[in-house]
């Protein structure tokens, strides 16, 4: 096919670590603008990668530049504006997570791509990750039977730890970011277990809570969550674990146990009831550590399934409910009660 002409809307960290080292890396992919409100930050990744064209609006970038796709890594609360505006330029969209501030602008993004007939993708990378892949496969297998609890864990630094903007970072701040440590990780293992369990979070309970960062959205988040078939368990999203990151789940089943590490060596780890231990060594997840951003698998997905006309394997109505799911946990921390997650409109 003809390389897929590729623009990048916003040129932060996430940008430089994930989605442009990897566009670039992708034979089928040209490279043909980048935009940021900070022209300067779009020009150095530009003069890096050899791209000539540079903008500070996106507006003025769709309409002057040629392009096939868009990445949206923009701060959260444009993730619907210039998510909408490309699909309606006619542009395939891979968006950053969390896909919007509300159920409402998520739909609307799904409208969008469907009435212009593009791929509307959200960059739930956890979904890619092999350790992942493999334990959804242990899980299909039926080894550890019918899953009856859980806990899953993503915590790192913070992102003034690896934001360009360090500790001034708009991640903190409620007006750009919309939510903190929830919608930053806290989000990316909401969609691994309701992936993993192929069901959706029927319940939510919730602290949502600001313990650490000088900042005005939640560093730290802990839930409790029902699954649909009645399997109960925590998340715990953090910006405060400063000495490495966690991404790790345990799925404890009528058989035995599956746990995920985010371990070089051995990544998956089954223990069965009989005493059996099968260890799997099937790759590392991705991390924010140095030269742990590159190889998420999510732009070869966006890429491939545009090459094949066909559906992202993270669509935005999946992504969606994975939204609904963090602001039932806003509205669980507000109220101090269960929150039902079907009840979030």
């Amino acid at each position: 096919m003809s390389k897929l002409k590729v623009a990048v809307v916003g040129c932060g960290s996430i940008a430089i670590h994930r989605h442009v080292p990897e566009y670039a890396a992708n034979p089928n992919v040209e490279l043909v603008a980048f935009c940021d409100l900070n022209i300067e930050v779009a020009q150095k990744l530009a003069d890096q990668y050899g791209v000539k064209q540079v903008y500070d609006s996106h507006e003025a970038m769709l309409k002057e530049a040629k392009m096939d796709a868009v990445s949206v890594c923009t701060q959260n609360v444009d993730h619907a504006r210039v998510s909408i505006d490309a699909a309606n330029a006619g542009c395939h969209v891979l968006c950053e997570k969390p896909m919007a501030t509300s159920i409402e602008e998520a739909q609307q993004m799904i409208d969008a791509a469907k009435a212009n007939n593009v791929k509307l993708m959200i960059g739930h990378n956890q979904r890619l990750m092999p350790p992942h892949v493999k334990a959804k496969e242990i899980l299909q297998s039926g080894k550890i039977g019918k899953p009856l609890t859980f806990k899953t864990t993503f915590g790192h630094g913070g992102p003034d730890s690896w934001s360009i903007q360090g500790k001034d970072t708009w991640f903190f701040q409620k007006d750009k970011a919309f939510v903190g440590a929830m919608g930053d990780l806290g989000v990316h293992k909401i969609d691994l277990m309701r992936w993993l369990f192929d069901e959706e979070v029927a319940e939510v309970a919730a602290f949502v809570e600001t313990l650490d960062k000088d900042a005005d959205v939640d560093d730290n988040a802990t839930t409790l969550l029902r699954m649909e078939n009645g399997a109960i368990g925590t998340m715990a999203a953090s910006w405060t674990y400063y000495k490495g990151e966690d991404n790790t789940t345990s799925i404890y089943g009528e058989k035995g146990v599956l746990e995920i590490h985010d371990d070089p060596n051995v990544q998956v780890v089954v223990k069965l009831a009989d005493g059996t231990i099968e260890r799997y060594s099937v790759g590392a997840i991705a991390t924010n550590e140095a030269g742990g951003q590159v190889a998420s698998g999510v732009i070869d997905e966006f890429v491939d399934a545009i090459a094949n006309d066909r559906m992202p394997s993270i669509t935005g109505e999946s992504a969606m409910e994975s939204l609904r799911t963090v602001l039932a946990a806003l509205e669980s921390t507000k109220s101090k009660t269960f929150v039902s997650v079907a009840t979030i409109k």
